[in-house]
């Protein structure tokens, strides 16, 4: 696919030219063009990759044209900083504009054209989901309203799971076993399909993140598995800073236009303070003020005290409900990045108030703190904004510990792709789940 792509994207660009001027290519303007191919080739291949792009299992047609979109118009970007930095300034601009339209919709053909083939040669992924009685499942919801066909839910077992797993063996490819399973039957299970080749999906507890990333050792004759801590190296951790102050520094620069409108608006169309401040909680427990543009009424929590903002929340003004969809309200942000309270990419801050709660409930929430809080980070990407703070902790302890500058760019660059996700812009869910219900294609076994 990458191959493809790199053909598709070299023949997208040399097209542009010809669109621009015709079949006579004037000699300076293709050495230039020829020399920033490479340079070109490089970018595109490591947006792309670092998009998720080639990453087909959870993805819709619909994503791979907007990730295609969003990596062509940074690919863009990188073209013209190669021909600056490389003074090839024979390199038409009209080109690099004709390709970034011409590029995106090969590359999109291209791309639902593989993801079609992905489909037919792979199929569907049939899940087993093994529960107890009477327990809401969150592996079955999640199966359920999954936005990607390729895991299909097939069977819901409650019980008697050996027995049912040899008898529809050839109902399913992959099983997802509850932690609520008496640990000598989830040994059976496990040795059962172990045997028969099957996926085996255990939701991420915290033992099984602490293992992630783990020290091989003999002492003797004994193995021996070094678990390292929730933290980020010391040298990755001044790279990350630097790195944080450049860029928001540069953000800043770039999106100050947006804000100076984003504050008349503010101001003109409620009323109240143009910037909304609230204390939250960063590295080593540490509290400093969040800046953000106000998206709720001043008087919001007057009555409620501390409230997490919920889908559909009667607090959000008008405006308020833009800035929060388009995440124009977090711009402030990059304030914070450059004081050295946030960083881009990390766990989002928490209110102490709500932070006392979590830690009551589960004494391992303050290891999220042992980094920066961040503008955004892996839950934001990979999960819900609604999941509560369980789902959103294990997504952050998992960012800790398989943390790397390469992690961040790749979280980075997704980011993009979920300002076009309304789900990811809602606030938690309102009170009260609506009842589970199975499709009449999901067989139950008890």
């Amino acid at each position: 696919m990458v191959l493809a792509d790199m053909v598709v994207f070299t023949a997208s660009l040399f097209l542009s030219v010809w669109l621009r001027f015709g079949g006579d290519f004037p000699a300076r303007n293709m050495a230039d063009i020829t020399s920033t191919l490479v340079w070109a080739l490089l970018g595109f291949v490591l947006v792309s990759a670092y998009s998720g792009i080639y990453v087909l299992y959870n993805k819709t047609r619909l994503d791979l044209v907007i990730i295609t979109l969003i990596d062509q118009i940074i690919v863009t970007g990188i073209i013209a900083a190669a021909t600056f930095a490389g003074n090839w300034f024979a390199f038409p601009r009209g080109v690099i504009l004709i390709n970034l339209l011409v590029s995106t919709v090969a590359l999109s053909i291209l791309r639902i054209i593989v993801y079609g083939i992905y489909r037919k040669v792979r199929g569907d992924n049939r899940v087993m989901c093994l529960t107890v009685p009477d327990h809401e499942s969150r592996a079955v919801r999640n199966f359920l309203s999954n936005r990607s066909p390729r895991h299909q839910l097939t069977h819901v077992v409650e019980g008697n799971y050996v027995a049912h797993l040899r008898e529809h063996l050839d109902e399913y490819d992959s099983v997802h076993v509850s932690d609520q399973i008496d640990s000598e039957t989830r040994r059976q299970v496990y040795d059962y399909l172990l045997e028969q080749n099957k996926e085996i999906f255990l939701t991420a507890d915290f033992q099984r993140l602490l293992m992630i990333n783990p020290n091989i050792m003999s002492i003797e004759d004994e193995s021996i598995v070094l678990v390292s801590p929730f933290k980020i190296p010391g040298e990755y951790d001044v790279l990350k800073r630097a790195s944080d102050f450049l860029v928001a520094l540069v953000g800043l620069i770039l999106v100050s236009p947006i804000m100076l409108v984003t504050a008349v608006l503010v101001k003109a169309t409620s009323k109240g303070p143009v910037f909304y401040k609230q204390v939250r909680i960063t590295k080593d427990n540490k509290e400093f003020e969040i800046l953000k543009f106000r998206s709720m009424a001043a008087n919001a929590e007057a009555k409620s005290g501390p409230t997490l903002a919920t889908s559909n929340d009667a607090r959000v003004t008008p405006l308020g409900k833009y800035l929060r969809s388009m995440r124009i309200d977090e711009l402030p942000q990059l304030i914070n990045v450059l004081r050295g309270d946030m960083s881009l990419i990390g766990p989002r801050p928490e209110r102490p108030f709500f932070v006392e709660q979590f830690t009551e409930i589960n004494p391992h929430y303050p290891l999220r703190h042992n980094v920066r809080a961040g503008v955004t980070g892996y839950a934001q990407v990979y999960g819900k904004y609604a999941s509560d703070f369980q789902a959103k902790l294990n997504f952050d302890l998992l960012y800790i510990k398989t943390y790397s500058p390469m992690l961040d760019l790749k979280i980075g660059l997704q980011t993009i792709k979920i300002l076009f996700d309304k789900v990811s812009s809602q606030g938690a869910e309102e009170e009260g789940t609506p009842e589970l219900v199975l499709p009449e294609s999901t067989v139950v076994l008890r």
